[in-house]
């Protein structure tokens, strides 16, 4: 059927656009303009586990939660949806008009569509914050980002 290699082509295409998108990092200018997703008013991302403040071991589960979207893996283009990014021990949030970086490990990517990972921290305090990204892991219009929250490691 030909409407598999019309996803394909979008798909790889999306891909493209990515790629292109984060010479941003490297000073190469892009030659297109990024377009950004729209995001419900009552979209919300949050953690079901761990809780703010909690103690936990050195490796743990980490849960998220969004509320008024769904998901959807990265470079599936369909409303309203977005797939997960961890922001692990940031001071400030990553620029929230271009793709979230790669290949930086204070950002982790869940763009099979994610809700829950596995997370080993060295012990001590940590932050963690959830940014919802769209296909190409592009922050929303209006970003759907949680409120930062702490946890101890053992």
């Amino acid at each position: 059927m030909i409407f598999p290699i019309f996803r394909f082509l979008r798909a790889a295409l999306a891909t493209c656009v990515l790629l292109l998108s984060l010479g941003l990092s490297v000073g190469v200018a892009p030659a297109f303009a990024i377009e950004k997703s729209s995001a419900p008013e009552t979209a919300e991302v949050y953690f079901i586990a761990p809780q703010d403040g909690e103690t936990v071991e050195a490796t743990f589960a980490v849960k998220f939660g969004l509320s008024g979207m769904g998901i959807a893996p990265a470079g599936i283009d369909r409303q309203n949806t977005g797939h997960h990014h961890l922001l692990v021990d940031r001071v400030e949030l990553p620029d929230l008009d271009a793709p979230l970086p790669g290949g930086d490990p204070s950002v982790r990517h869940f763009g099979g569509g994610q809700t829950e990972t596995e997370l080993a921290l060295e012990p001590g305090k940590h932050t963690l914050q959830l940014v919802l990204g769209n296909y190409m892991h592009i922050p929303h219009d209006r970003p759907v980002v949680s409120e930062p929250i702490s946890v101890t490691v053992k």
